[in-house]
């Protein structure tokens, strides 16, 4: 297939604490927005309440992720609180080739690795309006014990240090509406449109 005749499509790293609205943001901007794939992730944490497998996330054994992990299966993996979390490389590829944008809901560790694989990637990064609002967003998701919500808390400053040196664009979800509208002006640069 001549290549020089399609046009690729582009990856979009959207990362954040725990609890910032980055789903939120990630699934609205994909609703309102032609020409979108919000990849879905791989992870074996628990689903919570409310979330559905092949939806929110892929959920695996640890067993089942380390083999597609030793295959290749992965852009990038880490392991965040405990967990270990994956991007699917097959559906991102297939994607970035019928030339939509990819969002990738991922964390600081995983945008780093597909940097280093995509250099042009857009890198957004999502900031709560402050540590209380962080702190309180948290409790209201109920998904984590008091004990694991003070450790993502306690991550929360460390990725913001490092989102303040590696991330091109830097959105304070204060308004959702408005986040929302802010990384979709971002992506759309170019080609993409609303729908």
């Amino acid at each position: 297939m001549d290549k020089s005749n399609t046009t690729k499509g582009k990856i979009v790293i959207v990362s954040g604490p725990s609890g910032v609205g980055k789903s939120t943001i990630c699934r609205e901007v994909a609703r309102r927005t032609e020409n979108v794939y919000p990849s879905v992730s791989v992870t074996t944490r628990p689903p919570g309440k409310d979330e559905k497998q092949g939806k929110n996330y892929w959920f695996v054994s640890k067993e089942d992720f380390q083999q597609r992990a030793g295959k290749g299966e992965f852009l990038e993996h880490a392991e965040v609180f405990g967990h270990l979390y994956g991007t699917p490389k097959d559906k991102v590829e297939q994607a970035l080739n019928q030339g939509r944008a990819v969002i990738l809901e991922i964390d600081v560790q995983g945008a780093k690795q597909v940097k280093t694989v995509y250099p042009d990637a857009v890198m957004v990064f999502i900031l709560p309006p402050s540590a209380r609002v962080l702190a309180e967003r948290l409790g209201r998701r109920g998904r984590d014990s008091r004990c694991a919500a003070e450790k993502r808390l306690g991550g929360a400053s460390d990725e913001i240090a490092a989102a303040r040196q590696y991330y091109q664009h830097l959105v304070i979800n204060e308004n959702l509406e408005q986040a929302i509208k802010e990384v979709m002006q971002i992506i759309h640069k170019g080609s993409i449109e609303e729908k």
